[in-house]
């Protein structure tokens, strides 16, 4: 579903990639740990088409992202599952205008919006909140509707950089297990995180950076780098 082949990628000369390879499966749930400066968050602009690479060859689902024409990035977003650490979510608008605003920029029809948003509210477990805004929401519910609008789509792939920065530590093992949840569906999920104790706690596949090199790929492996202090 995710394939990096000898990837290269460097901001004025200084690398922030080297040589990397990296496979993930269809419905394969993995975290991406790794100190700042690693490499993280420029694999996950690079798997959105906010960045090229300066070598190598990037695929998601079969498509060359390297190839892909530049009028069809936005469209490749929209089938995508992407989830912040801020939410970005539209504070004018209802939770149910939020998560609808995806399928609406696809021209999906309205019953079809209204039965598919429902659903993904009701995934997430945030259905009673869908006449709410943004401000009238916790920072977990909050993500909550960050999870539903990334999944109403029902995208093969969700990437979620640093989903849990802004929360407590119960309500970041509750959003993460959602996530391993949705993954069990068959969404290929991955994680770029600094939050040692969820993937400790999940066990699931961890791949760990330094350096801009993958120096660790364990699956039920546990928060462990190189470097690490």
């Amino acid at each position: 579903m995710i394939l990096f082949q000898n990837v290269n990628k460097d901001y004025n000369g200084r690398p922030a990639l080297s040589n990397l390879n990296l496979h993930i499966g269809k419905g394969e749930f993995a975290f991406l740990v790794g100190p700042s400066g690693a490499g993280k968050s420029t694999m996950m602009r690079l798997l959105y088409r906010e960045e090229l690479p300066n070598s190598g060859q990037i695929f998601m689902g079969g498509v060359n992202l390297n190839k892909l024409p530049t009028y069809q990035v936005p469209r490749l977003r929209r089938r995508l599952g992407i989830i912040f650490q801020d939410y970005k979510l539209l504070p004018k608008q209802t939770v149910f205008n939020n998560v609808a605003y995806v399928l609406r920029a696809l021209g999906v029809d309205e019953k079809n919006v209204e039965k598919r948003v429902i659903s993904a509210l009701s995934v997430v477990n945030i259905e009673s909140k869908k006449n709410a805004y943004p401000t009238e929401l916790s920072g977990g519910e909050q993500q909550r509707v960050g999870i539903a609008r990334a999944i109403v789509n029902g995208p093969p792939v969700l990437l979620a950089d640093e989903p849990t920065g802004n929360l407590d530590p119960a309500t970041s093992l509750e959003i993460v297990q959602l996530l391993a949840e949705i993954s069990q569906r068959g969404t290929t999920v991955l994680i770029a995180t600094h939050d040692e104790p969820i993937v400790n706690a999940l066990r699931k596949r961890v791949i760990a950076l330094h350096a801009g090199q993958i120096v660790a790929d364990v699956d039920s492996g546990v928060y462990e780098l190189k470097g690490n202090s």
